[in-house]
Parts: C-alpha cells; sequence; structure tokens
C-alpha cells in the first residue's frame, strides 16, 4: 500500500516497508546508505495511506536531519557546474540546499 502511493518509489533502493523494518531493527546507517531518504518528496502520501498509521515522512525527515547535524553533507554545492546553476531558480536552489546540506 505504501509503495503503491509514493509517486518516487520506482526511483528508490528501498521500499518505504523496508525503511520501517530498518528502522524498527535500529539500522539507521542501512537507511542512510540508501539513496531513499533524499528521494523522498515529503509528499505525505504514504503516511495518509498507511493502514497502520504509521509516520513514514516523519521519519525519513528525522534521519536526513541526523544525517546533515553529523556534518554529512547529501549534496556538495561547489560540485554544481555553474551553467547548471544559473538555471536552476534561486528558490529551488535555497530548498535543495536546505533540505540536502548541513
Amino acid at each position: 500500500m505504501c509503495s503503491g502511493v509514493c509517486p518516487a518509489a520506482s526511483n528508490m533502493d528501498l521500499s518505504p516497508r523496508q525503511v520501517i523494518e530498518l528502522a524498527r531493527l535500529g539500522m539507521q546507517n542501512e537507511i542512510v546508505k540508501s539513496k531513499t531518504v533524499w528521494i523522498c518528496a515529503s509528499c505525505l502520501a504514504c503516511t495518509v495511506n498507511c493502514p497502520r498509521g504509521f509516520d513514514l515522512s516523519r521519519l525519513m525527515e528525522a534521519i536526513r536531519l541526523l544525517t546533515l547535524r553529523r556534518n554529512v553533507d547529501h549534496v556538495k554545492p561547489e560540485q554544481i557546474p555553474p551553467e547548471e546553476r544559473d538555471d536552476i531558480p534561486q528558490i529551488a536552489m535555497v530548498s535543495g540546499l536546505r533540505k540536502f546540506t548541513g
């Protein structure tokens, strides 16, 4: 059910259900190593449709924040080519950097 409503599930290497199971087992590092946490759009589709009422969006955000607080940036702004930076709307750049950098 969770994966079926997730608009980004096809790009994730862990399904929402797998993320919940790894978190339940205390395997946060396995979740952080995957690209799933960074692909999650925080759209709340999984949370709204979860038959068990689990707030997966909140878990994803918490894992992102804990990772970034350890100064582990997922994106390095200096690695974005200047020509691409010029094409990205400023608000999108700021929003992306807030999500992916500590």
